[in-house]
């Protein structure tokens, strides 16, 4: 019998602790404050900012949203990220990929201060992760949301056997990490690699993030796999769907993520959990 991962209950459990984490930080006087900065007008970006902010404010969340016209250039939005690295209310920081043509997104990463990273994606918090550092710093959102979602699973990790499909900054290179942190012997694949079907045919654990509709058909996993779909694509009748063939592989394997329902969710869960944790790293540094 095959287990349906539901993100979306996973993510409201999450929330429901994350709502109970800030209930306690408010009886000391501290809000928990999340700044995003969306630069220009894309739609995929409005969306996704405006859903974030929603659920900030339901869980408690300080959310300020900066909207700033497409020609910024590149020194005002340096000064505005540097402006909330030293706002003391401001515990988490997030500039909305993609930046415009013209901006440079890597500097405007690198200008976050790692401790209000909460995107996870500045060179220093991406070092720690992969070399596997101890401490308390932010990763990558949609990666430790997968591993909150892992955790759900009557499964151990260690010694077991990954497949990630997916080379990017934002899951694919941070997923493989964590998922290597976690003693699994990871592979990392992408819609170049040869043979990929002899590859993730090997996986225990198959994490699939490419943006490529149903590129992983059932002849393309072993039985009893885990298969964790990142795609948020758009089939020939423009329905949502994911990287993976869901109706023909989810018979063959353990357990499967939908889309939607799956990871999806999980991501602004994620970020909203580790705003939290920013706030409360802030304030044990605080106390030191």
């Amino acid at each position: 019998m095959t287990t349906i991962i539901d993100g979306k209950q996973i993510a409201k459990d999450l929330n429901a602790q994350t709502a109970t984490r800030v209930a306690a930080l408010k009886k000391r006087d501290i809000v928990p404050g999340l700044a995003v900065i969306v630069v220009g007008d894309d739609p995929a970006s409005a969306i996704y900012v405006r859903n974030k902010h929603k659920k900030a404010l339901k869980l408690g969340i300080k959310s300020v949203v900066r909207e700033l016209p497409a020609t910024t250039p590149q020194a005002e939005l340096t000064q505005i990220v540097m402006a909330y690295n030293a706002d003391p209310t401001i515990h988490g920081i997030l500039v909305q990929s993609p930046l415009p043509a013209g901006l440079d997104e890597q500097a405007i990463v690198a200008a976050i201060d790692p401790q209000k990273d909460v995107d996870g994606f500045h060179p220093l918090n991406v070092g720690r992760l992969f070399a596997n550092l101890p401490g308390k710093y932010p990763v990558s959102c949609t990666p430790r949301g997968i591993m909150t979602m892992l955790a759900t699973l009557p499964m151990h990790l260690r010694g077991k056997r990954a497949v990630v499909v997916g080379r990017s900054l934002i899951v694919g290179r941070p997923m493989a990490a964590m998922l290597l942190n976690a003693d699994m012997t990871v592979s990392v694949a992408h819609v170049h690699t040869q043979h990929l079907s002899d590859l993730t045919r090997t996986a225990d654990v198959l994490v699939v993030a490419t943006g490529v509709t149903h590129l992983i058909k059932a002849t393309d996993v072993k039985p009893g796999a885990v298969v964790i779909d990142v795609g948020m694509d758009r089939d020939e009748n423009g329905k949502l769907t994911g990287d993976v063939d869901f109706d023909n592989v989810a018979p063959r394997v353990a357990a499967i993520t939908p889309v939607p329902g799956g990871v999806g969710p999980m991501t602004i869960a994620t970020l909203m959990q580790q705003t939290v944790d920013l706030c409360e790293w802030s304030e044990q540094r605080g106390n030191n």
